[in-house]
């Protein structure tokens, strides 16, 4: 009786960890492909009291994500007392209806606060670096080492097109393969 017990445990636990792995191969697989296979540094340090506040996104990579955000994306950062800061993410679904996530992030390189980890769930922090940004904080282009991600921000909710390009065209000098964007609809 023991030995049978034992031995369903075990299989509850292969099965256990079986599940998650094919959860993890899932999530690998629904990813963006690589659009830059050399993220360079961040260009410049980030001055986080002048980074926190309000920011529109331009255009970014798709992602499981963000699948359902269809118009409106926006996020907002704040500082905590600790250090870390805030992020409130917010988009409008095809329907209309409002979705945000919030999540912390904290800053991994204190020496130019250019790069961040980022956490919506929990104790799983993902890499946030600001790569390059306005001396005035305008705009701000945002990716992390495996080139999978890209988010070109900026403070005004419609910035020009002739802005838009030479946004665009900054995340190209950086290296990234700018074709797959999305452009995002704001109000």
């Amino acid at each position: 009786m023991k030995r049978s017990t034992r031995l369903l445990a075990g299989i509850g636990v292969a099965g256990g960890v079986a599940v998650a792995a094919s959860a993890a191969v899932l999530f690998l697989l629904d990813r963006h492909p690589v659009g830059n296979r050399s993220v360079p540094e961040p260009a410049k340090p980030v001055d986080l009291q002048r980074y926190v506040g309000l920011w529109f996104e331009v255009a970014r990579y798709d992602q499981r994500f963000e699948r359902s955000c269809k118009s409106g994306v926006t996020a907002a950062y704040s500082l905590r007392a600790d250090g870390s800061v805030d992020v409130t993410n917010r988009c409008r679904r095809a329907d209309g209806s409002l979705k945000q996530a919030h999540g912390r992030a904290k800053v991994v390189d204190g020496g130019t606060n250019a790069k961040l980890k980022v956490s919506f769930f929990g104790p799983f922090y993902g890499d946030y670096w600001v790569l390059d940004r306005a001396d005035d904080y305008s705009w701000s282009i945002v990716g992390e080492p495996s080139g999978r991600y890209l988010w070109i921000l900026s403070r005004r909710s419609n910035p020009s097109p002739d802005f838009v390009r030479q946004l665009v065209r900054r995340a190209q000098e950086l290296g990234y393969d700018t074709r797959p964007l999305l452009y995002t609809r704001q109000p």
